[in-house]
């Protein structure tokens, strides 16, 4: 049996990156998991090389379309996942985007963009799970990816940070909403992982002048990492599926630094 034996979990952003290994893991531990993401497609082909993998398990696999911050979309995607495994036990809100830009040069429009996604989007997901799991009683767990951004501000980020803040609040004030109803509401902060999503910052350093040569923005940002090296989406899922299980039925709003001790708190 493992840690998560047949808990339903919704991952969003699941298409690449941190969301993938969470979800892969959390199937590796028994659960059933809906991997989503706004790109349907990708979101299908990693459930489907998943099947494949799980061969047995096939079942236990959905995928599913989704923009965050359109709440009835996100609706529809809980019902899809109730529809096929019966309930919702654990819901993830892990999409997130970014697109730096020097703190003076920050538009009305990278603004909400971030804020949209990052913030409203993380709000209206645990809303809607909260929702779900008060409907079908039993509890439930909300897990949201927060990041070292989320501890201190970043010249070149300003807008990412303050929707990571954003997240650290919503996982507080969740938590103390929640728990008459036996949900817990954690976070987890990640520091520079090596993903998609900072190969394309990188990019975008590049291209508004704060980095001269490609892995720059990478070298300097994971500078004081304690552990001396980036981390790996493998390195995340130990406590993500942690956070999942009933081992951390006791914890809540709380957020878990997985930074390899980058920003200390």
């Amino acid at each position: 049996m493992g840690r998560v034996q047949d808990r339903v979990c919704i991952v969003t952003g699941a298409a690449q990156g941190i969301g993938r290994a969470i979800g892969e893991a959390l199937l590796d531990e028994g659960a059933k998991v809906c991997f989503a993401d706004l790109n349907g497609d990708k979101a299908e082909e990693v459930a489907e090389a998943n099947r494949s993998r799980l061969k047995e398990h096939r079942g236990a696999v959905l995928s599913h379309q989704v923009d965050v911050t359109n709440r009835e979309q996100v609706r529809e995607m809980i019902a899809h996942t109730v529809e096929k495994f019966g309930r919702l036990d654990v819901k993830f809100n892990n999409a997130g985007v970014n697109k730096p830009m020097n703190f003076l040069d920050v538009t009305d429009e990278n603004w909400n963009f971030i804020m949209g996604v990052n913030g409203l989007g993380c709000m209206i997901g645990m809303q809607e799970a909260a929702r779900q799991m008060i409907a079908q009683g039993g509890g439930g767990k909300i897990i949201n990816t927060a990041s070292v951004a989320s501890r201190q501000g970043y010249d070149n980020v300003a807008p990412y940070c303050a929707s990571k803040f954003a997240v650290v609040s919503l996982t507080q004030s969740g938590a103390r909403d929640l728990a008459k109803h036996d949900i817990t509401v954690t976070g987890f902060a990640p520091g520079v992982v090596a993903t998609e999503m900072w190969e394309q910052v990188d990019k975008d350093l590049m291209q508004i002048g704060a980095a001269d040569r490609p892995g720059q923005a990478m070298e300097e940002f994971s500078s004081e990492i304690l552990k001396g090296r980036v981390a790996r989406p493998g390195d995340i899922t130990g406590t993500t599926t942690f956070l999942a299980s009933k081992d951390s039925d006791y914890m809540t709003g709380q957020i878990v630094m997985i930074d390899g001790g980058m920003v200390l708190v």
